[in-house]
């Protein structure tokens, strides 16, 4: 499959280098398994030179080299204030992106975006009427701006039709994985695709914790860790307190109730 991954002058350097770093241990890994997909990854961005948010150079390739592409990705803005970024979103500096997001929509390529990416996604007029997530912490700015997006915090990950979008900043890992997982779900669950930062089921039951990270007495079970930790919905409760979080009243109510049936480890795991 090839990949285009679009830079840009500020673009997030974590949500950049762990795409590219995910999808390369794939392919490295991918060696292990019998007829395993690759994924050929080639930068492009709206200049010859990129700077990244933390000052490092790039040299993409041009935009038009992602009309050939299998898939487009996104990386998020290293910008967590909402005005600043509903204004690089909305400028001319990131038309020649927007303008790249609209025709490979058209044309039926898939796209992907992490963070703040998506705000670019929905700048470009893909995401109306479609259900998408993004950044906890930005969504009333998203709300705001976008209102005929079905916004879901209910999942790290979201696909609508052609459409992939993650949460959080380093939901960008997520991300890489979920597309991992399209091509070959039994290369998203080797070890080491994306650790240390994501360990595999195999990690976790061939690598217990040491006895000195265990607690000193009573059930050693994970599940009794689990219950010690506070709700993630305790101190949410209460409308004046959803603007500056980003969740709404009844999102609270389904986190409280553990989402809808499901257990509460599950919906803990799914409001990270």
């Amino acid at each position: 499959m090839d990949v285009a991954v679009v830079v840009y002058d500020g673009v997030f350097d974590s949500g950049l280098a762990a795409i590219l770093d995910v999808l390369s241990n794939a392919n490295a890994l991918g060696n292990e398994l019998h007829q395993a997909p690759t994924w050929d990854v080639t930068m492009v961005g709206p200049s010859t030179h990129v700077r990244t948010g933390a000052g490092l150079l790039v040299s993409p390739e041009p935009l038009e080299h992602a009309r050939s592409a299998d898939l487009l990705v996104v990386p998020a803005l290293a910008e967590s204030r909402p005005s600043a970024l509903l204004d690089h979103v909305g400028g001319d500096v990131s038309l020649p992106v927007r303008d790249l997001i609209a025709k490979t929509h058209k044309q039926g390529t898939p796209i992907a975006s992490a963070c703040a990416g998506t705000f670019l996604l929905a700048e470009a007029g893909i995401l109306d009427g479609v259900r998408a997530t993004t950044t906890w912490w930005l969504s009333p700015a998203f709300r705001a701006r976008y209102p005929r997006v079905e916004l879901d915090h209910g999942h790290m990950v979201v696909t609508s039709g052609s459409i992939t979008t993650a949460g959080a900043a380093f939901g960008h890992i997520d991300l890489a994985l979920s597309i991992i997982r399209s091509g070959s779900p039994a290369l998203a669950h080797r070890r080491h695709v994306a650790h240390p930062l994501h360990p595999g089921p195999e990690d976790r039951t061939r690598h217990p914790p040491a006895a000195h990270h265990r607690p000193v007495g009573g059930d050693h079970r994970p599940e009794s860790r689990l219950r010690t930790l506070p709700h993630p919905a305790r101190a949410l409760a209460g409308t004046d307190r959803q603007d500056r979080i980003g969740i709404s009243e009844q999102e609270q109510e389904q986190m409280r109730r553990g989402d809808g049936g499901r257990s509460r480890r599950v919906g803990y795991q799914a409001s990270r």
